[in-house]
C-alpha cells in the first residue's frame, strides 16, 4: 500500500528536504483512524578511515504502518488493502514533527474517541521548535 499526499500518490520529490511527516491511517471497513508521525531517516554509524562516524540513513517509512498494536493486529487480520495511508503534514525538523503530531491528536480529540486507534500521546515541546515552520 502506497502513501497518499494531497489526493495523489506520494513521490520521492515530495520528501526532499523534509525531516518527517504526520500521517493518518484509515481502516476502510470501519472508518477507524490512527494519527502518527514518522521520521524519514534515523541515526546510524559508518566506519570511515577506521573511525566510527555518525550518519543519517533511511528509516522504514515506506513500509511503516504505525506503532499501535491494535492497528497492527487489524492490518494483519484484514490485510493492507483495507487501509489507506495519508500524509497530512511534512515537517522540516524533529521538533516540528513532534509538535504537529501532538497538535493533530489534540485537534481531532483522538484520545477521547473510540473512532481512533490512538491510546496515548507524549511530548515535550518548546517554543523554539515552532520557529521557522514552513
Amino acid at each position: 500500500m502506497d502513501w497518499n499526499y494531497q489526493g495523489r500518490l506520494l513521490t520521492e520529490n515530495d520528501t526532499l528536504n523534509q525531516f518527517g511527516f504526520i500521517y493518518l491511517i484509515t481502516n476502510i471497513a470501519t472508518n477507524r483512524k490512527y494519527i502518527g508521525r514518522k521520521y524519514l531517516s534515523k541515526a546510524g554509524y559508518k566506519i570511515i578511515n577506521g573511525k566510527k562516524k555518525k550518519i543519517r540513513k533511511d528509516s522504514d517509512w515506506k513500509i511503516y504502518y504505525g506503532s499501535s498494536e491494535e492497528l497492527k493486529k487489524d492490518i494483519l487480520e484484514l490485510g493492507e488493502d483495507n487501509f489507506t495511508r495519508e500524509i497530512l503534514h511534512f515537517c522540516k525538523t524533529r521538533g516540528h514533527c513532534n509538535y504537529m503530531e501532538l497538535r493533530e491528536i489534540i485537534d481531532q480529540r483522538a484520545l477521547e474517541s473510540d473512532r481512533y486507534y490512538n491510546s496515548w500521546v507524549s511530548g515535550r515541546i518548546h517554543k523554539a521548535h515552532l520557529k521557522n515552520l514552513a
